[in-house]
C-alpha cells in the first residue's frame, strides 16, 4: 500500500491558475493525501474564491493564511512540515503545472528502493510560452536523465551536487524532521542549503527526470537583475554551502552552450539579448555578495 503523500503549494495572489493545478493534483494516479495552501495575505485567495470555487469541491485542502511580513522562503515551508503527518511532502510552487497524472507517482518511487533518498525533484519543462532562450536554460539545469547525487560526487558536479529545487521537490518526511528541516530564515535556495545538509549527513539527492511539471520564465534582464541579488545574497550568507564550491563554472557552460545553441538554431538574433539577461544575472549576482559584506560590516 502506498504511503500517504502530502502536497504543499506556496500561494500569493492566486489566479485560476491554481484551481487548474489542484484539479491535476486530485487526478493523479497517486492522490495526495492532503493538499495544504500556505497562503499570503488572506484577501487575494478570497477574491480568487469568489470568481472560481472550485478550491471547495475538495475535501482534503487545507488552508493557512499569513502576513506578507510573516513569508519566508525556508520558515514557511518548515512551518507547513508541522501541519502533516505524512510519509512523504511534495513542495510546489503554483505557477508549477503537473505535466501528466504521473507526478507524485514518479517523485515517491526512488524512495521505495533507496532508503539513503532525502529529497527528489521534478524535471521542469518549458512552458507554452517559454522564449528560446528560456527553453535552453530548462533543458541546461533540467535534462532528460534521472541523477541521484552524493557526496562523492561534488568533485565531477561541483555545485550542482547541491541543486534541487522546491518549484516541485518531495522530501522524505523522517529524515527532513531528523534532519531539522528547512532553514528558517532565508531570501534564497532553501532548497539547495537543505539539500547541502542531507548530503552532508550521508543521504542523497534524487533529479526524477520522469516526474515533470511546465514551469518556465521569460525573464527580464531587470528580472534577472533583482532574483540574482538575492541568489548572491543568500550564497554569501551561507558559506558553508556555497563557499567551497564554486558556480562559476557552470555559469560559463550554460553561457557557451546557450549561445551555441541560438547560433545553431536560427536565433542569432536573440544573442544580443541573451548577452543583456547574462549582464543583469552578473550585476545583481555581485550586488548581493556585497550587500551582505557591508551588512556584516555595519553590525561589528
Amino acid at each position: 500500500m502506498t504511503k500517504q503523500t502530502d502536497v504543499v503549494i506556496l500561494t500569493y495572489k492566486p489566479d485560476k491558475g491554481l484551481c487548474d493545478i489542484i484539479e491535476m493534483l486530485e487526478d493523479q494516479t497517486v492522490r495526495p493525501g492532503r493538499i495544504i495552501l500556505m497562503n499570503t495575505e488572506k484577501k487575494y485567495l478570497d477574491e480568487l474564491n469568489a470568481k472560481d470555487g472550485r478550491l471547495s469541491l475538495y475535501d482534503n485542502i487545507e488552508i493557512h493564511h499569513l502576513s506578507k511580513d510573516d513569508f519566508d522562503h525556508g520558515g514557511t515551508r518548515k512551518a507547513a512540515a508541522g501541519y502533516s503527518d505524512a510519509a512523504f511532502l511534495i513542495y510546489m510552487t503554483m505557477d508549477a503545472h503537473p505535466a501528466d497524472r504521473h507526478l507524485i507517482e514518479e517523485l515517491i518511487k526512488p524512495f521505495e528502493s533507496d532508503d539513503s533518498i532525502a529529497v527528489t525533484y521534478a524535471r521542469q519543462l518549458p512552458g507554452k510560452d517559454a522564449s528560446p532562450i528560456e527553453i535552453y536554460n530548462r533543458s541546461f539545469n533540467y535534462p532528460d536523465k534521472a541523477l541521484k547525487k552524493t557526496k562523492a560526487d561534488e568533485k565531477k558536479l561541483g555545485i550542482k551536487t547541491y541543486f534541487c529545487s522546491d518549484v516541485c521537490a518531495c522530501y522524505r518526511k523522517d529524515i527532513y524532521e531528523k534532519l531539522g528541516g528547512h532553514i528558517e530564515r532565508t531570501v534564497f535556495n532553501e532548497d539547495m542549503i537543505y539539500a547541502h545538509t542531507a548530503i552532508e549527513a550521508g543521504y542523497s539527492i534524487f533529479y526524477a527526470a520522469s516526474a515533470r511539471v511546465y514551469h518556465s520564465h521569460n525573464y527580464t534582464p531587470y528580472e534577472q537583475y533583482r532574483r540574482n541579488i538575492d541568489l548572491g545574497r543568500s550564497q554569501a550568507e551561507h558559506p558553508e554551502v556555497f563557499g567551497a564550491v564554486s558556480s562559476v563554472g557552470e555559469g560559463k557552460k550554460l553561457v557557451r552552450g546557450c549561445v551555441s545553441y541560438l547560433i545553431k538554431n536560427g536565433y542569432w538574433y536573440l544573442i544580443p539579448e541573451f548577452a543583456a539577461q547574462c549582464a543583469g544575472r552578473y550585476l545583481g549576482y555581485r550586488k548581493g555578495k556585497k550587500y551582505v559584506r557591508n551588512s556584516r560590516i555595519r553590525r561589528s
